[in-house]
Order: C-alpha cells, then sequence, then structure tokens
C-alpha cells in the first residue's frame, strides 16, 4: 500500500473518531454548567472538533495524493 494511502486512511479515521469524541465532550460541558471544571471540558471539547476538521483534511489530502500522485510543481 502506498505510504500517502496509509497515512491518509490513519488521519481519516482519527478525524472521524474526534468528531463523536467532540461533541460528546461539548454536550457534557453544557449539561454541567455549574461545575467548576465547565471552561475546562468545553475547550478540550473545541480543540478536539477543531482537530476532527484539521485531521479530515489531511487525510483526503493524503488519500488524493496517494491515488492521483502528488501536486505538480510550476517552478
Amino acid at each position: 500500500m502506498n505510504k500517502f494511502l496509509k497515512k491518509g486512511f490513519i488521519q481519516v479515521f482519527t478525524g472521524i473518531s474526534l468528531c463523536f469524541i467532540g461533541p460528546v465532550l461539548v454536550s457534557q460541558a453544557f449539561n454541567n454548567q455549574d461545575h467548576p471544571l465547565f471552561i475546562v471540558v468545553l475547550i478540550i471539547g473545541v480543540i478536539l472538533l477543531v482537530l476532527a476538521i484539521y485531521f479530515g483534511y489531511r487525510g483526503i489530502s493524503n488519500i488524493l495524493n496517494g491515488t492521483l500522485g502528488p501536486k505538480n510543481k510550476l517552478n
């Protein structure tokens, strides 16, 4: 298997798992607004949501590079 494909699939699966973990943490934070760790859990959840988008984008990009070849440079 091409190294771009392998790396891409791992990143996509990481992004998908973060897509489930992030919203759960955010919803639990909003359910427990009176808890002292509300802000910490909310920040961690938002960071995981941003990482899910990043890993999904990088994974799809690596899968495309593995199947179609790397981008052609103009220089």
